[in-house]
């Protein structure tokens, strides 16, 4: 959820929506001060078999915030995020980038899959992606 609506998390789900309360159980046991970082909810959705979409939403619900986007996109501080555009792409991870965009933007899942296929770190491919001027959405737990 933008900015904006911080603390408002839960709005963007149907009224009625119910949390699992294996995940939630879960999410409560790995926040700190409302916040959760992207890495821990994804272990969470490793450790307990659920897709990250549903740890996202489990997480809205109990109005909590992520933090630390493995990409770096948000939730470092003062400097917010920590992605610049990298110097120099291969043709590979050029190809990789463009072939992958649909509707004008990359998914992070498809950006952790091809840093994992091209052996690059998450924040690396973010930057390859700040570089060719393409934006990362959607967040595969639903934060953006």
């Amino acid at each position: 959820m933008a900015h904006d609506g911080a603390g408002h998390y839960s709005a963007k789900h149907p009224e009625g929506t119910e949390p699992d309360p294996r995940i939630t159980k879960a999410v409560k046991g790995k926040m700190k001060n409302g916040r959760i970082t992207c890495a821990a909810a994804h272990i969470i959705s490793g450790d307990l078999g659920v897709s990250p979409t549903d740890v996202g939403l489990n997480m809205d619900l109990l109005e909590c915030r992520l933090t630390k986007c493995q990409l770096g996109l948000f939730g470092y501080g003062p400097e917010k995020k920590l992605v610049k555009p990298a110097d120099t792409l291969s043709p590979d991870l050029e190809e990789a980038i463009q072939s992958s965009i649909e509707d004008g933007r990359i998914s992070c899942a498809a950006t952790w899959n091809i840093a994992d296929k091209l052996g690059i770190s998450k924040q690396n491919m973010a930057n390859a992606c700040e570089k060719q001027g393409v934006k990362i959405s959607p967040c595969q737990l639903g934060a953006f």
